[in-house]
């Protein structure tokens, strides 16, 4: 109890007078029920309200935000560089068990602690929606819903397009055409790890790998990530559309269409504007006059990184005319069956 009324008085919660803090906690028979931990108090707080607080054990609550789309590995690290969360985690949780949400802790929190709520949390989320899901989508098992369901968080950070990516995916499985999608593709080339670094290779559309959707039929073997519920949502419920094929439009979101024709030209159009913005960010000669005018290119604490942008799938240059789901390679003509 002495230690307690040193380190309030330290702090410049009571007084000088540590014998008082003492005597009122004696007085209110609060000995043993005084509870460790770290606290916040008013400034000027009675004694009665500084004990009150310290018996109640309202201890300060440290907001902490997972951001969707990260794999359990990105999760760990994460919380591995927190310095509120105590002890190592014993073994890495399964791809898509964790739900990406902004949670309360105290300090000294075990990161167990935090790896079994995010498990729970996602294990009842899960459940409510796959209650509720769409009868005729193409999807057996909530593990499945997981999978499409990290896919669409990968392929898109928009909001409003979440459903309509998933009812791609949800058409090609149903016609059986290959979901094409290039975030598998980066899953599995390095697999926790998250981001490969660069642009993807013509030699690593079409490498084996179970997660590789250019090579594969219908979903991989498991999720590619840790999804979010509005992903999760959109998976279980679908826009309803016909669309087979999305591009990046060049400005953070995608184009959508049903037939191949419409597609190629969609890629078509994103390359010109890719073209252009090299064009105008390549500085002229020396001896090259400049032009006479130009258009610029449009272009409580919380103990982890804020959750990054939403364009989730920036327009790639190289290699060419390949940009979100359906884009056949050069090689061979898109399967498409009507």
């Amino acid at each position: 109890m002495t230690d307690i009324a040193d380190i309030l008085q330290r702090e410049g919660v009571i007084d000088n007078n540590r014998w008082a803090f003492i005597g009122s906690v004696l007085a209110l028979k609060a000995r043993s029920e005084l509870k460790p931990g770290e606290y916040s108090f008013q400034k000027n707080a009675s004694l009665r309200d500084v004990i009150g607080t310290i018996v109640e054990g309202k201890v300060v609550q440290h907001a902490v935000t997972i951001p969707e789309g990260l794999t359990s590995e990105q999760i760990l690290a994460r919380l591995s560089e927190n310095d509120i969360f105590a002890g190592a985690v014993k073994e890495m949780p399964r791809e898509g068990t964790l739900l990406p949400e902004t949670y309360k802790f105290p300090r000294g929190t075990t990161r167990d602690q935090v790896i079994a709520r995010m498990q729970q949390s996602q294990k009842r989320v899960l459940a409510e929606i796959w209650e509720r899901r769409s009868p005729d989508i193409p999807i057996k098992t909530p593990e499945q819903l997981v999978t499409l369901a990290s896919i669409v968080e990968k392929e898109t950070g928009k909001a409003d397009e979440r459903s309509r990516v998933a009812a791609v995916f949800v058409n090609r499985l149903r016609q059986k055409i290959k979901l094409q999608s290039d975030p598998t593709i980066i899953y599995g080339l390095v697999g926790g790890r998250g981001t490969l670094g660069r642009p993807i290779k013509r030699s690593e559309i079409q490498q084996p790998s179970p997660y590789n959707t250019y090579v594969v039929d219908g979903l991989p073997p498991g999720p590619i990530a840790n999804p979010g519920r509005a992903s999760l949502e959109a998976a279980a419920n679908p826009a309803r559309t016909r669309d087979l094929f999305f591009v990046a439009d060049g400005t953070g979101g995608h184009a959508f269409t049903e037939t191949y024709d419409q597609h190629q030209k969609n890629v078509a159009k994103l390359r010109a504007m890719e073209k252009q913005i090299q064009n105008d960010t390549v500085e002229p000669a020396d001896d090259t006059p400049p032009a006479a005018t130009s258009a610029p290119a449009d272009t409580s604490p919380t103990a982890t990184t804020p959750k990054p942008a939403p364009a989730k799938k920036p327009a790639r240059v190289a290699p060419p005319a390949r940009q979100g789901a359906a884009q056949p390679t050069t090689a061979s003509p898109p399967v498409v069956q009507r």
